[in-house]
């Protein structure tokens, strides 16, 4: 068996004495695992870096084996990460939800090309905070917890929108709302791409896809928790507004 895929490096660790085992996320064939013959050593562990573009070839006897890549690096984003403490955050948090949450060598094209076009504005801080929020508008969308932000579950108006259901990820009109609006989560103008996206509203939009990722899809993945590093990133943003 053998296959060649573009990916992004979610994460290493080691194997034996000088190997590494990779988690990558590619292309056409998912979050693939693999070992990399030497990828502790000096030549190769430096390009082994979380967020890295990599050409990777996947070879294994049978389908099902853990197999062996070899790795070629494409371009490197440990400057652009390190630039500051919002893009080393953004980084992790990107990298330990798409580990977290996207099941083994199964392909998920639409979520790669989103994932690879946010990674690239690492070190954009005015651009990434908004960016991020709507990769993990995607993220749950990808994983059939998607919001339906386009009219009021209540009434069926487009107008006025200004909640969203936790339960159903539905919007809410202020009309809809009624005397429930104090249970309903805020629904700001970004979420929807509307408006020039303030830090405050891009952290109320972090407020309502926290949410859904803890209390959706966190427990259909198992009841396992979210990583830490989302958190870390949510409470670095906030450290700007």
């Amino acid at each position: 068996m053998e296959w060649r895929d573009q990916g992004i490096l979610l994460s290493t660790r080691r194997h034996g004495e000088s190997g590494a085992i990779v988690e990558a996320f590619t292309r056409a064939h998912g979050r693939h695992m693999g070992v990399v013959r030497g990828g502790g050593s000096r030549r190769i562990a430096p390009i082994l870096q979380p967020g890295a573009q990599l050409d990777l070839t996947w070879r294994a006897r049978l389908s099902e084996h853990l197999g062996a890549y070899t790795v070629e690096p494409v371009r490197s984003r440990a400057a652009a990460a390190m630039s500051g403490r919002l893009s080393l955050a953004g980084l992790n948090a990107v990298t330990a939800l798409l580990s977290f949450c996207l099941p083994e060598r199964e392909a998920h094209e639409p979520l790669y090309q989103r994932s690879e076009q946010l990674l690239d504005l690492l070190g954009q801080d005015d651009l990434w905070p908004l960016a991020y929020l709507r990769w993990e508008l995607a993220l749950l969308e990808d994983s059939g917890f998607g919001l339906d932000l386009t009219q009021c579950a209540a009434t069926g108006a487009s107008d006025d929108l200004a909640y969203i259901s936790p339960r159903t990820g539905r919007a809410v009109s202020r009309k809809g709302a009624g005397d429930w609006a104090h249970r309903l989560l805020p629904l700001p103008d970004c979420l929807r791409g509307i408006g020039p996206a303030p830090d405050a509203e891009i952290a109320q939009g972090l407020t309502v896809t926290g949410h859904f990722l803890t209390d959706r899809l966190a427990p259909a993945l198992g009841n396992n928790p979210l990583p830490e590093a989302r958190a870390r990133f949510v409470e670095t943003f906030a450290r700007r507004l």
